[in-house]
């Protein structure tokens, strides 16, 4: 059967398979350490349980407007204000299905047939793969420790061509953690605006700081289209919930996008969203990140002793990308055997990286210290039979 030859533009995210396979071997009886998927072993917060059973208790599961619902829009801006200082108008955010409905409204709006854009390589791959569906062409700019594994405002001054509509970066990013400060942040702005390009800033680990102050975009220009996430900060993965904020001009149309893509975001989520923002839970939230914290130092302290540390640690999000040229050439098949061998799953760098991808795996501290110390003896054992 014949399908859209835009389905072959999209390569499938390897991590998932990889996950079901981990999960059988521990339906199986073995002790599997999960060191794959971006998804802390934290629990939703429980002031945002409370909420989520008090909407449904109150009845609140009606449609909400597309663009989210009005208080919520309101507490995401008073926590840009809060955090970063900048000044959003509530109007300008609206609340998607996850991250990935922002996604998904962002690059039907700025990319289409024609269009390129600029992306650092490695990156999260779904980002690539919404501007292919949207008919674009993606310039993955291979990236290394020389720019901080950031798309840098030399780098995009670079690659940018004539066809060049719009410039996406993640700061934290995902895989490797890393992020850019505010000089540089405003570079990259100063840099796209005067090629007359788009912005678009992926914030979605940017709660999970750990050497540098978290920023946002938006208290550098309210040009650039900011896309974040309630998973991963806030802990609510499964809740599916995002937002995205745009400049003014740009809400009308994205939000007659979002009447008929989807609708409106779940309405208990929305209202269980709205507890994420008290004292009681950014406590909370705190307190997790701080534990992040000792997972990350604990993993890397683990991994000097194997001379497997990156050069440079990430400063954020949870997960390290490290080098493996020295065992492998096929990070895909590291990573099955280092499953199947010790019980350890880990992600294949060719989910994230077109270039040297093979070269690299992506470990993901969401387990605790004592966990990552087992991961990273298992791992030991595993290399010195490479």
């Amino acid at each position: 059967m014949a399908w859209s030859p835009r389905i072959d533009r999209v390569a499938p995210f390897r991590v998932m398979s990889l996950l079901e396979t981990a999960q059988a071997r521990e339906a199986a009886g073995h002790d599997v350490i999960h060191l794959e998927v971006g998804e802390p072993d934290f629990p939703t917060p429980e002031p945002v349980l409370a909420a989520g059973h008090a909407a449904l208790a109150a009845g609140h599961t009606r449609y909400t407007p597309a663009a989210g619902l009005p208080a919520l829009r309101e507490a995401i801006a008073g926590h840009y204000a809060e955090q970063f200082g900048a000044d959003v108008d509530p109007g300008r955010i609206l609340v998607t299905p996850g991250a990935s409905g922002a996604l998904l409204l962002a690059s039907q709006l700025l990319a289409g047939p024609g269009d390129r854009v600029l992306m650092a390589d490695p990156n999260y791959p779904c980002n690539r793969h919404f501007m292919a569906l949207a008919g674009a062409e993606v310039d993955a700019v291979p990236v290394g420790p020389a720019s901080g594994w950031q798309l840098d405002a030399g780098l995009i001054e670079t690659h940018w061509r004539d066809a060049t509509r719009l410039a996406m970066l993640a700061t934290p990013s995902n895989p490797t953690g890393h992020m850019l400060d505010a000089e540089q942040l405003t570079a990259v702005a100063a840099t796209v605006a005067a090629r007359g390009g788009h912005l678009l800033v992926d914030e979605i680990y940017q709660g999970l700081c750990y050497d540098l102050k978290p920023l946002s975009v938006a208290a550098i220009t309210p040009d650039a289209f900011v896309v974040n996430s309630f998973s991963k900060y806030f802990g609510m993965t499964g809740w599916r919930l995002g937002w995205l904020l745009a400049p003014e001009a740009a809400v009308e149309p994205l939000t007659r996008l979002a009447q008929n893509v989807f609708l409106a975001a779940s309405t208990p989520a929305q209202h269980a969203a709205l507890a994420a923002f008290t004292p009681e839970c950014r406590s909370l939230l705190e307190a997790r990140r701080v534990e992040l914290r000792r997972r990350r130092d604990a993993l890397l302290t683990g991994l000097a002793r194997l001379e497997l540390a990156p050069s440079l640690p990430p400063q954020g999000a949870f997960y390290l990308w490290l080098d493996i040229s020295r065992y492998s050439d096929d990070s895909q098949d590291f990573c099955r055997r280092l499953l199947e061998e010790e019980n350890v799953a880990i992600t294949p760098g060719i989910d994230f990286a077109l270039e040297g991808g093979e070269y690299h795996v992506r470990i993901a501290f969401t387990t605790g210290v004592e966990r990552l110390g087992e991961a990273v003896d298992r791992l030991e054992r595993f290399l010195a039979r490479q």
